[in-house]
């Protein structure tokens, strides 16, 4: 077996070396090939296209955070090759929702020794951007969009952020088309989900599944206290989610429209502000390695 690892060394800051040493000794005991690719922010898409095609591995493991993941899966879009996730970034929201184990070494065997592949959806924005976990337009962008400025990381610095957005908290107009009608309301927050949970826990589309070749809309009303004391909740228990507080539209294609150019973020990155975003599903873009620890797998 040939196996490529793509590596973002500084996701949630998390130092990589360790893992990797103990990842090329047990690929060196099983007879595995192995290959590294560390991202640098520099022209990374066109290199790690390079390196698949010279190396041309049998299997990629992530390691990272979602956003390696996405890179990822995007990097092996035109391929058939199939990909794992070793979780090590700061929340790895998507390894959760897929049932992939916490420690990176249980990871990479199950990596290794699984031959159950499944589809994975992803979406396309706008015709060129991708998610393969959530996005959103609204405060949990603008809360991202902050993060991404201060030096600290990890989920005290994000409660910072989330807290200063709250005291803003302004509803916004919205325009969603999808399944040939269209919705107009006002939201403080508008999902667009792939999956079901932020890397916090905390569920923001309670039916989504990112292997079944649609996607959610989610439109949150208001963000008050009650609301965010059951989103708290339901990390625990979806039970307490709100359900009177969104509007949720389930579809394959949806165009939002605002009245001004609104921030996006996607799978923990800040894209940039758009009057208009298209979503559409890309059905079974990645084969990933996957378990029956996944909640999406069916027997």
């Amino acid at each position: 077996m040939k196996l490529l690892f793509i590596v973002n060394p500084i996701s949630g800051d998390v130092d990589k070396e360790p893992f990797l040493k103990k990842a090329s000794k047990l690929c060196q005991k099983y007879g595995i090939t192995t290959e590294i690719f560390k991202t640098t922010g520099s022209d990374d898409e066109k290199k790690v296209g390079n390196t698949i095609k010279a190396f041309a591995p049998d299997r990629v493991a992530s390691v990272g955070g979602d956003g390696t993941t996405l890179f990822s899966a995007i990097a092996l879009l035109e391929s058939k090759i199939p990909m794992g996730i070793i979780p090590l970034g700061s929340a790895n929201g998507m390894a959760v929702e897929l049932g992939v184990q916490s420690n990176p070494m249980e990871a990479l065997k199950d990596l290794i020794m699984s031959s159950m592949i499944k589809d994975l959806d992803i979406l396309k924005i706008n015709d060129k951007h991708f998610s393969m976990h959530l996005g959103d337009v609204g405060i949990n962008a603008e809360i991202v969009a902050s993060y991404e400025q201060d030096p600290n990381r990890g989920m005290a610095t994000y409660a910072k952020y989330f807290i200063d957005e709250l005291t803003k908290n302004d509803p916004f107009e919205v325009e969603v088309e999808a399944k040939e009608k269209t919705i107009v309301e006002k939201a403080v927050m508008v999902g667009i989900c792939n999956a079901k949970k932020y890397g916090t826990g905390i569920p923001l589309n309670i039916d989504g599944n990112p292997m079944d070749g649609k996607f959610e809309i989610i439109l949150v009303k208001d963000l008050n206290t009650q609301f965010l004391i059951n989103a708290g909740l339901s990390k625990f228990n979806d039970v307490f989610y709100m359900k009177e507080n969104i509007t949720a539209i389930c579809t394959e294609l949806a165009v939002l429209k605002f009245k001004k150019p609104r921030l996006l973020q996607l799978d923990g990155e800040v894209i940039g502000k758009f009057k208009e975003i298209k979503v559409e599903i890309i059905k079974g873009a990645t084969k990933l390695i996957t378990s029956t620890d996944n909640q999406y797998v069916k027997d």
